[in-house]
């Protein structure tokens, strides 16, 4: 599994701490920026980690800003895409056991580093449970399809 990581420089720190856990948990990854804890745009490092994820040149991402909302935003409008914020170990199973979320969006200036490594750990080692879930994540798939070709038409939609 290949990951793209990113953060502003809210979150610069934790991302350096992070990289560190995904070394140890023997995962590839890709560090986006930004590269100092000089002050930066979210939406210029949430775009690149959000469009390798959405071309295929990334299997997930992980973005880290003071909340981990802006970005997740930022990263939600790439087609392919589902950016989930998760504050602790069982949103972020639940993220991925029930959403296939494939971006973890975290809060460097709200949640507390031990339970980082806990939401990164879960979320990385979870599967998508599939099943009923699998219905769900075609439909939001079908809504990407509908919105990146610029046609809204409800037909399309149901």
């Amino acid at each position: 599994m290949k990951v793209a990581i990113g953060s502003d420089h809210a979150g610069y720190e934790v991302k350096e701490a992070v990289k560190a856990l995904l070394d140890e948990m023997g995962l590839e990854y890709e560090d986006w920026g930004t590269h100092s804890s000089e002050s930066v745009d979210y939406p210029d490092f949430a775009s690149r980690v959000a469009e390798a994820v959405s071309r295929g040149r990334a299997d997930r991402g992980l973005l880290i800003c003071g909340s981990g909302i802006g970005m997740s935003i930022v990263a939600n409008k790439f087609p392919g895409v589902r950016a989930a914020v998760c504050h602790n170990a069982e949103t972020a199973r639940l993220s991925r056991e029930h959403n296939d979320a494939n971006v973890l969006a975290i809060g460097a200036r709200t949640t507390p580093m031990q339970t980082i490594r806990e939401i990164v750990r879960t979320f990385f080692r979870t599967p998508f449970a599939g099943g009923r879930h699998a219905r769900r994540v075609e439909k939001i798939n079908r809504l990407d399809d509908v919105w990146s070709d610029r046609r809204m038409t409800s037909e399309k939609i149901q």
